[in-house]
């Protein structure tokens, strides 16, 4: 969903951040969207999301926390949500949902901040100016950390490429149906019928 561009941040003097010390520049810097990859190079982007792609995003979400809700089985965070992987990354993606039990297992605490914690589902939304490799890439890392079940959806190409954990890449259309699988659980949607493209 970044419609700004992506800018790398290298200090050269310092290695990297240690996770307290990326949560303590995040609070300095509420209007900065920041993520690190797990080599510590730190993303910033500095411009606000456009219309089509908030949109687009708020209808996602709308559509989880529906189901979210009858379901009570998950928490739905929306674009600002940030999770610290195992791989050292603190990556943040579009739409995430965590399974109750393991959300109600995070502290207050942990809760209040980026937790230690890989969603089990993850969607990320393709900007125009997003580079189709580098989601791709960016999907394989959460597949790599953990999540589940993974969606990237690319509005320019009608297109959701589907990743799950040990299984090979997949896709569906628009018109078809995406299903949440042993994940979300009696969770489904097509995406002509919610998204503008």
């Amino acid at each position: 969903m970044d419609d700004g561009m992506i800018i790398p941040l290298n200090f050269p003097t310092l290695e990297s951040f240690t996770d307290d010390e990326l949560v303590a520049f995040s609070l300095a810097n509420p209007d900065l969207f920041v993520e690190r990859n797990e080599q510590g190079q730190l993303f910033i982007k500095m411009t606000p999301t456009f219309a089509l792609s908030s949109s687009n995003n708020s209808e996602l979400i709308g559509e989880l926390v529906i189901w979210n809700r009858r379901q009570k089985s998950g928490k739905v965070l929306e674009s600002n949500g940030g999770f610290f992987l195992s791989d050292s990354s603190m990556r943040v993606p579009d739409v995430a949902w965590i399974k109750l039990d393991r959300w109600n297992a995070l502290s207050m605490s942990e809760k209040k901040s980026f937790p230690h914690l890989a969603p089990d589902f993850i969607i990320e939304l393709k900007s125009e100016t997003d580079s189709l490799n580098d989601l791709k890439a960016k999907m394989q890392k959460w597949i790599e950390n953990g999540v589940r079940l993974a969606w990237l959806i690319s509005t320019e190409a009608q297109l959701t490429y589907i990743y799950r954990s040990g299984h090979a890449l997949t896709t569906c259309t628009f018109d078809e149906f995406l299903f949440g699988e042993d994940v979300l659980t009696d969770f489904s949607v097509r995406l002509s019928d919610i998204l503008e493209y």
